[in-house]
């Protein structure tokens, strides 16, 4: 199929590119005949399915931008860092649509606490989901944790953030219809190898173990410098700024440019050797 589309056989990649954007965590290939069966249109709601988050009329003016989403397999091989960058990732859908985030909640579900690691588990997801929370300054507000023998192997972290907009002010990928022409601007954290392989199995299919390019597929959370993205942001669109916005998930930029160029109908062309890096011998697939 690959090879259909492109005319050739695809470079490492583009492999990469397919890889990422194949998984269940990007394409939703398995899930999504049960998502479309929820109730998604109403005489409140102002954003549907589609972009990085919901968006429901409050009234006057307000608009209440919200998403949930799982972090379970990262939490299950780092309990902290797992679930804090569950809270990075989910609150960064909710900037990217213009809104300020106010409030976390977290549906938790673990096995029963008699077993040694899934307290490990229930303490370390615990920690990470309010110890980002709080250098971000947004609180968790509530949640519920449940135990059964059958989250032992693998506990189920959902995190969900509710922010507030005006709502004239809504932001997606395409708000103002980018131009042949405009500019992607890449601004955040500089870029490690942590996470590869996050959302697909390439990483560990392609490199040997122990080398010096194999890296945990767990991203590393760093909240303060998310906490300047977040008012940066936010500033960047109370001064119109923008043509549009879109937040790097588990696929980096694979998903945020082809994602925000396909809105457009554009295309997108990338130099990946000016990417910042805070790494040495980076690839450009990586």
């Amino acid at each position: 199929m690959i090879r259909g589309t492109l005319g050739r056989d695809p470079n490492r990649n583009e492999l990469a590119m397919y890889a990422a954007m194949w998984s269940e965590h990007c394409s939703y290939k398995s899930s999504k005949v049960h998502l479309r069966t929820l109730p998604t249109e109403g005489a409140s709601v102002l954003v549907g399915p589609g972009q990085d988050a919901g968006a429901v009329d409050f009234g006057d003016g307000v608009a209440a931008v919200f998403k949930i989403e799982s972090h379970s397999h990262p939490s299950a091989i780092e309990p902290y860092q797992g679930a804090a960058t569950g809270v990075g990732g989910i609150v960064r859908d909710i900037v990217s649509m213009g809104a300020r985030p106010v409030a976390l909640l977290d549906p938790l579900m673990f096995g029963p606490l008699g077993d040694e690691r899934n307290r490990w588990l229930l303490e370390g997801v615990v920690a990470g989901i309010g110890g980002y929370g709080n250098c971000i300054g947004v609180p968790t507000v509530g949640g519920e944790v449940r135990f059964a023998e059958a989250h032992s192997a693998n506990p189920t972290v959902n995190v969900m953030c509710v922010g507030i907009a005006q709502s004239d002010r809504l932001m997606t990928a395409t708000t103002h219809t980018p131009q042949l022409g405009s500019l992607m601007v890449l601004y955040g954290s500089t870029t490690g190898r942590d996470g590869i392989g996050g959302v697909s199995v390439l990483a560990s299919a392609t490199l040997e173990d122990g080398s010096e390019e194999s890296r945990p597929s767990v991203q590393i959370g760093d909240p303060f410098a998310e906490k300047l993205l977040i008012e940066a942001s936010l500033e960047l669109i109370e001064e119109d700024l923008l043509e549009g916005l879109q937040d790097l998930g588990g696929a980096g930029l694979t998903c945020a440019v082809s994602e925000s160029a396909a809105r457009a109908g554009l295309g997108a062309r990338l130099d990946l050797d000016q990417v910042p890096l805070r790494e040495e011998g980076m690839e450009a697939f990586e």
